[in-house]
Formats: C-alpha cells, structure tokens, sequence
C-alpha cells in the first residue's frame, strides 16, 4: 500500500488497520505505518511515546514470538471517525517452540483500538493476554488444574 496523505475514507482507515497487522504475520515493517509522535500501548509494557520508543519495542516482542497469524477472515470491525477498532484471533508459536491457538489455548484472542489520520496510525492500544505460552498459571485459579 502507498501511504499518503489527505482525507481518508472508512475503508482506508481499516485497509491501513489490517495492513499493520498483515506485517506482523509477515515480518513486513509495520513501524512505517506509525507517524512520528505516535503512542502505542501494550499491556506488560505500558504506553510508548514516539516513533524511536515504538521501535525498541518491535525486536523485544520479535524476541518472543517465533511465528504469528492474525486470522483476518474473522475480524470484527468498528469504524468511527478516525478510531478503527479490530477484534480477532490469532495463532502462532512462541520462540521456545510453544504453540498457541486462540479457542484451543488461553491465548490468541486480543482487540487493536486504532487512531487512523492521514494514512498513520497516530495511536494504537493493543488488549490481550501477553502471556502465549501459557505459563503465568500459578496467580489463576482457573489455570492450575
């Protein structure tokens, strides 16, 4: 996709939603899609300010995650203005060789709140469980069966 600037549509806005997370399946560059002073909030690692901080953030998950599958065919969606929102699941492996699958294990199911102007993500707040392997089971109740 070419990115520009100027009045975007709803369509656009969701085209430019999915493609940041086409290129995290992908190994695609998903921080072009950010705009220089963009925020981004991941749980575990709270609210990141600016294109550099987003950046170093991007290996450290890389760290974690050997593979990663947004499956796009069920998204839902919720356009409002510039806020996109994308609700989903995924499956992959972590990089010591762990599998998730949303449904089957207790990861994989996660929410993108996207702010979309002139073809950037100006701010994005990612919801789920950090945790792919499922290891953190001890704090659960529900997960030390």
């Amino acid at each position: 996709m070419t990115i520009t600037s100027g009045t975007m549509t709803d369509e656009q806005r969701v085209s430019v939603a999915k493609d940041f997370l086409l290129r995290l399946d992908t190994g695609g560059d998903a921080l072009e899609l950010f705009d220089e002073d963009a925020s981004y909030y991941f749980p575990k690692r709270g609210i990141m300010r600016g294109k550099k901080e987003i950046s170093e953030f991007f290996p450290q998950l890389g760290a974690m995650i050997g593979k990663i599958e947004h499956d796009s065919a069920y998204f839902n969606v919720v356009v409002q203005g510039d806020l996109v929102v994308l609700e989903g699941t995924s499956s992959g492996v972590t990089s010591d060789g762990v599998e998730w699958r949303a449904g089957q294990t207790s990861a994989g199911a996660w929410c993108d709140v996207f702010e979309i102007r002139d073809f950037r993500i100006h701010r994005l707040h990612t919801y789920l469980d950090p945790d792919y392997a499922g290891a953190d089971t001890e704090r659960y109740p529900w997960l030390r069966a």
